[in-house]
């Protein structure tokens, strides 16, 4: 049979509490025999000395036996519990009144004797002839013939009379009556110590039911707030078992934790796969058909037709060869293998270049690019490639969902330690349903996707190197408005991209 923890706790308790009450019981009765020992003995601890001052137990020509015989019969009348004895110097029995068979020893140990003659503390024992091995209080006194020594007058306190009766008496009500007690006040403590045991390794058993009831294999939920038991609850900082219960607690959070956003992962990189798939299907299909027409067409072709077939299949193949270049992009950015360099730029003549960069497409549409600059606006301290990158992202897409004759603001305005980089367009905007994980999945508007919405996925992996983030906000009279900031000291951008580092470290 399996106990629980509480069950052998309780076992042992009992166990323990039945070992203190049996010690507790032999040592109550000792000191009770030890203190009645005493006070025998103190109340006749001159007997000997009277008897032997007022009898006539020796003469010249020896131990008198009518004499002892006289005075055992007169003590029994009186006291009937002592028993007198005549030793000689040496402690050998010379003299007795007991019964015939009843002396077992012939010789007393004297150093009891000598040690209740020199006034030691009681209770002394000494040897009782009448047992083998027994030992018990007694009286004892020299007794002298003629100023010389010759012998002892030893009385024993408690005879054989006394033990028979204390033993008839060991069943008696007074014995029962303290048995009882003592097995009472045994079981209320056993009681008062189960119900102990039962409150203490509540918080115990609660957390062995959590555990018990953790799917391991299935998605972990959030773990109930733990209801106030006691006073022992708010004591959690001293309490080893609430301090692993909320351990338990904050693991089995975390676990679901970390659970959902692996799942919201997966279900990211499943979206991100098939609309990939979706954008190659297009582009490949289209240069597969216009190759397939040139290549059983050539002779009837014009041309003219064999140019335009050709710019078509070239135009599919860009489209192809700059989706798989963001693709590959995106995964060297989340898997750590692109760290920025940091140096300090302008930030003015990144724009101005990127501005060179779209100007024959923005003309071909009939797109303004305007730029506000502050005239305090500082150099930055950054990767001039990633920034750039980013940029030409933002303003890439800006293009793409800005119609004919609209325009594209970029702002630069100085923030502290910061400079703010607005960028803008006046193009139909981002729908609220669009707007949640905008930066993690690929999104459409108007059923228009660009690259496989990896765009904007790259700019914010790349300023999450920097210790940075993009925030789509809301202005009036503009479509999509996207903010973010870089530093302008080299000490700032070192600590935000180092804790960047720590925070965001990607799995290899």
């Amino acid at each position: 049979m399996r106990l629980t923890l509480t069950q052998r706790l309780s076992a042992v308790f009992a166990l323990l509490l039945l070992v203190c009450s049996g010690t507790s019981v032999w040592m109550q009765v000792r000191s009770n025999h030890m203190h009645e020992l005493e006070v025998v003995q103190g109340l006749s601890r001159d007997l000997a000395q009277h008897i032997a001052h007022d009898t006539q137990l020796m003469d010249a020509n020896g131990l008198k036996p009518d004499a002892l015989r006289e005075l055992f019969s007169q003590l029994m009348l009186v006291n009937p519990s002592v028993e007198v004895y005549l030793l000689d110097s040496s402690g050998r029995v010379v003299g007795n009144a007991a019964p015939e068979g009843h002396l077992r020893r012939e010789q007393v140990d004297l150093t009891p004797v000598r040690r209740l003659l020199n006034g030691e503390a009681l209770p002394i024992l000494g040897d009782d002839p009448r047992s083998v091995d027994g030992r018990k209080v007694f009286s004892a006194a020299p007794l002298k013939v003629n100023g010389q020594q010759v012998g002892y007058l030893y009385v024993v306190l408690l005879s054989e009379e006394h033990d028979r009766f204390a033993e008839r008496g060991a069943t008696s009500v007074a014995l029962n009556t303290a048995l009882w007690s003592i097995g009472m006040v045994a079981l209320l403590c056993l009681i008062a110590g189960l119900t102990a045991f039962t409150l203490i390794t509540r918080p115990l058993r609660r957390l062995t039911d959590t555990v018990a009831h953790f799917d391991i294999d299935g998605a972990p939920v959030a773990p109930p707030s733990p209801a106030p038991s006691g006073p022992a609850d708010n004591l959690a900082t001293h309490d080893e078992i609430a301090v692993l219960d909320a351990a338990f607690r904050q693991m089995q959070k975390r676990l679901g934790e970390q659970w959902r956003s692996l799942t919201r992962q997966d279900q990211e990189r499943r979206e991100l796969v098939a609309n990939i798939s979706h954008d190659l299907r297009t582009p490949l299909a289209s240069l597969h058909g216009y190759l397939e027409t040139l290549s059983l067409k050539d002779a009837s072709l014009t041309p003219a037709e064999r140019r335009r077939y050709l710019g078509i299949a070239l135009d599919q193949s860009r489209k192809v060869g700059g989706l798989a270049q963001s693709l590959l992009e995106l995964v060297r950015l989340e898997h750590g293998f692109v760290q920025p360099v940091l140096e300090r730029f302008s930030l003015t003549d990144l724009v101005q270049d990127i501005f060179q960069k779209f100007e024959l497409t923005a003309e071909a549409r009939h797109v303004q690019l305007k730029a506000s600059f502050a005239p305090t606006v500082s150099a930055v301290c950054a990767d001039l490639g990633l920034i750039e990158r980013v940029l030409t992202n933002l303003f890439d897409n800006a293009l793409r969902h800005t119609p004919d004759g609209g325009e594209i603001d970029i702002s630069l305005v100085p923030q502290g330690k910061f400079v703010e980089i607005t960028v803008s367009d006046s193009g139909p905007g981002i729908a609220a349903e669009l707007r949640e994980g905008l930066f993690l999945r690929p999104f459409n508007i108007g059923g228009a996707r660009r690259d496989g919405g990896l765009g904007l996925r790259i700019v914010h992996r790349i300023l999450q190197l920097h210790g940075r983030e993009i925030h789509l906000v809301d202005m009036p009279g503009q479509g999509a408005t996207f903010r973010f900031s870089l530093p302008v000291d080299e000490e700032t951008a070192t600590a935000l991209a180092v804790r960047s580092m720590n925070l965001n470290t990607p799995q290899r």
